[in-house]
């Protein structure tokens, strides 16, 4: 039997690919425990770049809404039901907790909890075939993976409102022109677009990297003051390295 989840490493750059193909990557408890042990792993193995993607026609339809069904409508099953929507969240705090950068490539159907989760990721490339789509609403559920604070981020408060309520897809250039991804692509270029933008990471100072991902993430929330307080010893940090005056160095000389 195949793993649902899939996980590998080549030099610096960690790939972790949904791998239930047959079922368009349905999220149930198994599949959101293994990625959130593929993500704490690449984390132990210091991925500097990690990419996210699935095999199969679509990335994923989110939740399997049977599987869910079952947990919610058998009190036997109570427990699970529970450790199954705490998952979600988990899962978010591992992939925000990643000191490595996290590529998202979308393709097919990315849908409810399937797209929400991907909001953790650092930077998202699209194919042409995407449509994103976030229907919990009409079907009496509600969000997960923190997208009600992340997505109003990414994308401002009117644009997030109207894809939550009104529950309606979006297309790859639409979700392109909203902010809502960096890159849209051709489909059957999508992996290699992946590969290259991770090698492109890759090639930038690792210790600036870590930084630069985690003062993203958590100065929104603080002062200005702080943020000023936290970049200027960083600068300092990062100015110190042995990295830091090679790369200088070399960038001299070709000068």
């Amino acid at each position: 039997m195949e793993d649902i989840v899939l996980y590998e490493k080549t030099g610096n750059i960690g790939k972790i690919t949904l791998n239930k193909p047959e079922q368009r990557n349905t999220i149930t408890l198994d599949v959101l425990k293994k990625l959130i042990d593929s993500f704490e792993h690449s984390a132990e193995n210091e991925d500097i770049c990690v990419i996210y993607s699935a095999n199969g026609k679509h990335f994923t339809v989110g939740a399997d809404l049977k599987y869910g069904y079952e947990l919610l409508t058998n009190e036997l099953r109570l427990a699970e039901a529970i450790e199954y929507l705490e998952s979600w969240q988990i899962l978010t705090r591992k992939m925000l907790a990643h000191p490595g950068i996290i590529i998202v490539g979308y393709h097919g159907w990315v849908i409810g909890g399937g797209f929400e989760h991907t909001l953790a990721c650092d930077y998202r490339i699209a194919a042409e075939d995407t449509r994103i789509m976030l229907p919990e609403l009409g079907v009496g559920l509600f969000f997960s993976n923190a997208s009600t604070k992340i997505l109003p981020r990414i994308i401002g408060e009117g644009r997030a409102k109207e894809l939550m309520i009104m529950g309606k897809a979006l297309s790859a250039k639409e979700a392109f022109n909203i902010g809502l991804v960096n890159q849209v692509c051709p489909t059957p270029s999508l992996a290699r677009i992946l590969k290259r933008t991770a090698n492109i990471i890759d090639s930038k100072d690792h210790l600036a990297l870590r930084y630069a991902k985690s003062f993203i993430n958590e100065n929104q929330d603080l002062s200005i003051e702080s943020v000023l307080a936290r970049e200027s010893i960083t600068m300092m940090t990062t100015g110190q390295s042995v990295e830091l005056k090679r790369r200088l160095e070399k960038f001299i000389k070709k000068e």
